[in-house]
């Protein structure tokens, strides 16, 4: 387990338990005593630094190395009923943007996401998580064919933003995302959005449109990113912590401004430190999400998706 610097007396607590186990097994002194008192302190410290996480540390939890990715979770929330689903019928199959078919009961769902890597090897193979347009377009091909059969779209973000190079302006970036958004509004099926990781810039709008946005605790939704930001404004990126105390970014601050319809609650210690629980806190969430929308007709989905878009943000005629 890799731990961030915050999180350090967190790991000096658990090498110390650790150590004092490892005695009571190999010797005949009773430690059990010392090791409550351990333990005491580590929950102590865990429940003190984990109720207290600044904008940036929530920011580094969620790009923590051992968090859940979209596969992971594909994987356990659908198991072997999950079929992949690839390319856009136009350019080529983007490793960076996932999706496919599966069940969670008896209930089918076409489930979309942002795949970022686990090593250096395969985040190469798909592309640090950033999409190219025909990821978006994949997205929406599949969106799409999900209308088409009256299957709800579940879709994770988890992307630092979408691919920035040439070549990808070339193929219409801008346009692909911007044609997800329109479509993505007036979809005659369900959507319900999970952020599961990074939520940056229209790389995350681009397949973020939801009837209902849900957002784990550890996470980041904003349009930039406070290292971009820190650049831009300050010329540097060390005011990176300032710039993410600025954007208003995590959960919580999503939530007060109604951007977001829930927090996804994780472990203590991030959704890294206890896999199996959040896996099965965001498939229950998603579930109970379908169960508030099946019952509304096409029209009255599309309608009420348009009204909560347009009440967005403050604004003056």
């Amino acid at each position: 387990m890799e731990y961030l610097e915050f999180e350090l007396p967190i790991k000096e607590l658990e090498e110390q338990l650790s150590k004092c186990q490892i005695i009571g097994e190999e010797s005949e002194v009773d430690v059990t005593e010392t090791c409550k008192q351990i333990e005491k302190k580590l929950n102590a410290t865990k429940k003190e630094i984990y109720n207290n996480l600044t904008p940036w540390q929530r920011v580094q939890m969620s790009r923590h190395p051992n968090r859940p990715y979209t596969l992971d979770y594909f994987n356990a929330i659908l198991g072997e009923s999950f079929l992949e689903l690839h390319g856009d019928r136009n350019f080529k199959d983007d490793k960076a943007m996932i999706g496919g078919l599966g069940k969670i009961g008896e209930q089918s769902y076409m489930f979309i996401g942002q795949q970022k890597g686990y090593n250096t090897k395969t985040r190469q193979y798909r592309n640090f998580g950033m999409a190219n347009p025909e990821g978006y377009r994949k997205a929406l091909r599949l969106m799409k064919s999900a209308e088409k059969f009256g299957i709800p779209v579940v879709t994770l973000l988890d992307t630092p933003g979408a691919y920035p190079g040439l070549e990808a302006e070339e193929r219409g970036q801008g346009e692909a995302i911007a044609r997800n958004i329109l479509e993505m509004t007036r979809l005659k099926v369900p959507i319900i959005t999970v952020i599961i990781g990074e939520g940056a810039s229209g790389g995350a709008l681009g397949i973020g449109v939801g009837d209902k946005v849900l957002m784990l605790e550890n996470t980041w939704y904003s349009v930039i990113s406070p290292e971009s930001c820190s650049s831009i404004l300050w010329r540097s990126w060390e005011y990176k912590e300032q710039a993410a105390e600025a954007l208003k970014l995590t959960a919580k601050d999503m939530k007060k401004m109604k951007l977001i319809d829930e927090i996804v609650k994780e472990p203590i210690g991030g959704a890294h430190r206890d896999r199996e629980t959040t896996f099965i806190t965001v498939r229950d969430a998603i579930i109970k999400s379908y169960e508030q929308l099946k019952g509304l007709s096409e029209k009255e989905l599309v309608k009420q998706r348009m009204d909560k878009y347009a009440n967005m943000g403050v604004y003056k005629n």
